[in-house]
């Protein structure tokens, strides 16, 4: 089993006891300590790479190289997320909406930075603030959590955690972002927050890297 459906309030409550329990207290310190290791060494490799991609967005499409916008963290926090531009949109209130993926949204160099995963690279800023994890559920836009707060049970829980970068959930609908996959998501999200490990958050980095081998290599 890889993922979870909680069907009363009771499991719900236990789920929550879970997370704050001492183990994962400790689990949260160690994962936190991970965090900013690996996000120094991703933060160095965005340094080398941020001239190279910032003109190669600028030289295609006018407008920032930045794109931010508000998403919901840990405890239904607001945060600012940021990523390399790679619509040829440059309002921040013009954004792609659920399963919008037509070809004609995205530059050219915009598709290459959304398959490598490399217009992720700016939320290791996220992280470094603690807004963000390397591996934790995705974060989505408060108008989406509070839609889908309404509409999928038990929800919220999704904000026990930080979000992250990658998680069980991506690796495991590979970021499919449409409406009707919401419940699918959440019982993925469920399982990494009930189940998670040093062990888990390994396997996760391990096949978060296949998928970007198999994905740039094509």
């Amino acid at each position: 089993m890889t993922s979870i459906v909680l069907s009363s309030v009771e499991e719900a409550r236990i789920l929550r006891e879970k997370t704050a329990n001492s183990n994962k207290i400790l689990f949260v310190a160690i994962k936190r300590i991970i965090d900013i290791v690996l996000s120094v060494v991703l933060a160095a490799l965005t340094l080398i790479l941020l001239p190279f991609i910032a003109l190669a967005v600028k030289i295609e499409s006018p407008g920032p190289i930045f794109f931010k916008q508000k998403r919901v963290g840990k405890d239904g926090k607001h945060f600012m997320l940021w990523k390399f531009r790679s619509t040829h949109r440059i309002s921040v209130d013009e954004t792609v909406g659920w399963g919008e993926e037509g070809d004609h949204i995205y530059t050219k160099v915009g598709r290459f930075l959304r398959k490598s995963y490399l217009d992720e690279l700016p939320q290791i800023k996220n992280v470094l603030k603690g807004e963000m994890s390397l591996i934790g559920p995705r974060p989505e836009r408060p108008e989406f959590v509070e839609i889908l707060k309404k509409e999928v049970p038990f929800y919220e829980l999704r904000l026990l955690v930080r979000p992250g970068l990658t998680g069980w959930a991506q690796i495991n609908m590979e970021n499919r972002a449409f409406a009707h996959e919401a419940k699918e998501k959440l019982r993925y999200d469920l399982y990494y927050i009930k189940h998670r490990t040093l062990l888990m958050e390994l396997k996760i980095i391990l096949k978060t890297l296949a998928m970007l081998s198999k994905r740039t290599g094509r």
